[in-house]
């Protein structure tokens, strides 16, 4: 334990835990959408950098970029343009608050005991050489550039569904009047 507390890395880890651990519970506690999503932005932000401090930084850059600047944003675009409410919502109140408590505390401490089960005190070795962000770039853009491009439609057409859902309906008058001029 005292080997833990003396490198400097564990006390970041350990920050970005309590961050990703208050967000995340803010993320599901929160009766307002803006400020639910607002927190699920630090969680992800967070697991971002938990990446980072694993020299993951491809994985790290496509965790914001993708959740963080493209889902999210998506996210609050419609939110904002569906015209949701955007104070306290009542009916997002759930009535069974411990019994979700408990399953998530009762989740965490069976995946928490089965991994020290598993692994106990052994300490990861490296693997090998590590991949370099180039090398991963020209892997994923040569063998797996379709499959890269059917997300990128898939997010198009998330966004075109947002903008449907968000124009206004117009009456029959108003279509009638607007295909006479």
């Amino acid at each position: 334990m005292a080997d833990w507390i003396s490198l400097p890395v564990n006390w970041v880890f350990l920050v970005l835990a309590l961050v990703i651990a208050f967000a995340g519970v803010k993320v599901v506690t929160s009766r307002n959408l803006i400020h639910a999503a607002l927190s699920l932005v630090g969680v992800l932000a967070s697991t971002a950098a938990l990446f980072l401090l694993l020299s993951a930084e491809f994985v790290a850059w496509v965790l914001v970029l993708v959740y963080v600047g493209a889902v999210l944003v998506l996210f609050l675009f419609g939110i904002m343009i569906t015209r949701a409410p955007m104070g306290r919502e009542v009916s997002l109140d759930n009535e069974r608050r411990g019994l979700a408590a408990i399953t998530a505390l009762a989740t965490f401490a069976l995946l928490a005991g089965t991994s020290w089960v598993a692994f106990g005190d052994v300490e990861i070795e490296g693997v090998g050489d590590p991949i370099t962000t180039g090398d991963l770039a020209d892997s994923l853009l040569g063998r797996y550039l379709i499959p890269f491009e059917i997300v990128s439609f898939v997010l198009l057409a998330a966004l075109i569904g947002g903008i449907a859902l968000a124009r206004k309906d117009r009456s029959p008058a108003e279509e009638a009047e607007r295909t006479d001029a």
